[in-house]
């Protein structure tokens, strides 16, 4: 197993160090923050002029070909700029209509995705404790094989910039991805926000048309889910390295007692700690990316992976913060933007209690430990 990057991953991830660097600026990001919709387009624009949006689509709907570790990749690189996109929302929902979706939705829907002249969400989570277990939203089919969802997602991402949302639904048959139209009679969105400033919505769905992505077996919602629970480990993992590199900059420039902070004991104890969530936190996160491009068995090794994402990286962010000082929670200096996103993403899907629940019950299921 071999977790160094490939020539073409480490060219996705220079082009998309070099894309957000030269976009996604402190000022331009305090700018965003301020503006009604808090989303850049402009750098979305251009990610989608470099193919990085598509990176993971066929190359037929104007796709990169490749694959989910080349995506993971660009969201890293998005984790340490902090870039106001949603990326993994609409990537992951391409991916999941480019593998279960017919052939019509796919030339419907992933071509806009690659151009970047489509937002798309994802709604998994709903009021409560996440549990992982299936979904309260449920799903039915009336005798003309229509479909309608009837329930409640929570938080769900970019509702107010995306008009299509993949939810997550129990039908009589199993759990079920379908695609709703959130302009649809039967959709009501309460918007609100999150930890991180991201305008997002409470969704009510009563009786609101839908249309069935893959089979309602069971098999899709798992599917989804592990490839999102990676998707923010790899955000998470930039967020601290982002993090850390700022805390170095700041680090080696402030002097206290005629010498730099970078040479106190404690702080360099306090970044080591750092190092070492970094890196079990990568290894964790591209060694379940390899087993799904390798279409292994995944067993533990993404929930492994969301463990030390949620909770490493909680750590990670909480320490940088806290060797800054003050400065550290001034709004006006940019490291408490990856402190407001590291724990917003440690909440997403689950916390770090509720990914050791669900762990647990895996080995108590006779799960193979593979991470």
């Amino acid at each position: 197993m071999d977790f160094n990057f490939s020539e073409e991953q480490e060219a996705i991830r220079a082009l998309a160090d070099e894309v957000f660097t030269s976009k996604a600026t402190i000022e331009r990001t305090k700018e965003i923050e301020l503006s009604a919709e808090r989303v850049d387009r402009e750098l979305w624009r251009e990610l989608a002029s470099t193919g990085l949006l598509g990176i993971a689509l066929p190359e037929e709907f104007g796709g990169g070909g490749l694959g989910l570790s080349e995506l993971y990749a660009l969201l890293e690189q998005q984790g340490r700029h902090v870039a106001a996109v949603p990326i993994w929302e609409t990537t992951l929902a391409a991916s999941a209509v480019n593998e279960f979706g017919s052939d019509s939705l796919r030339a419907e829907i992933l071509p806009s995705v690659a151009d970047g002249s489509r937002f798309l969400t994802i709604g998994l989570e709903e009021f409560g404790p996440y549990t992982g277990g299936d979904p309260l939203t449920t799903a039915e089919q009336d005798a003309d094989g229509n479909w309608t969802v009837t329930g409640e997602k929570a938080v769900v991402p970019m509702t107010h910039v995306a008009n299509l949302a993949l939810v997550s639904a129990t039908a009589s048959t199993g759990t079920a991805l379908l695609l709703v139209d959130l302009n649809a009679e039967g959709v009501t969105l309460e918007q609100t926000q999150s930890t991180n400033w991201e305008i997002c919505a409470n969704v009510t769905f009563a009786g609101a048309p839908a249309q069935l992505i893959g089979a309602a077996d069971g098999t899709t919602v798992p599917w989804l889910i592990d490839r999102v629970e990676l998707a923010l480990a790899a955000i998470q993992w930039g967020v601290g390295s982002g993090a850390v590199a700022q805390a170095v900059t700041y680090l080696n420039g402030r002097k206290q007692f005629g010498r730099p902070l970078a040479t106190f004991q404690a702080v360099n104890h306090q970044l080591a700690d750092c190092y070492i969530d970094l890196e079990a936190m990568r290894v964790t996160l591209w060694q379940a990316a390899w087993r799904i491009s390798e279409g292994l068995d995944l067993g533990t090794s993404v929930l492994v992976a969301k463990w030390w994402a949620t909770d490493g990286g909680q750590r990670v962010v909480h320490r940088t913060t806290h060797v800054h000082g003050g400065m550290g929670v001034d709004t006006d200096y940019p490291v408490h933007r990856h402190l407001l996103w590291g724990k917003q993403i440690a909440a997403t899907l689950g916390g770090s209690s509720s990914d050791l629940a669900r762990l647990g019950a895996q080995l108590a299921s006779g799960v193979e430990v593979l991470a």
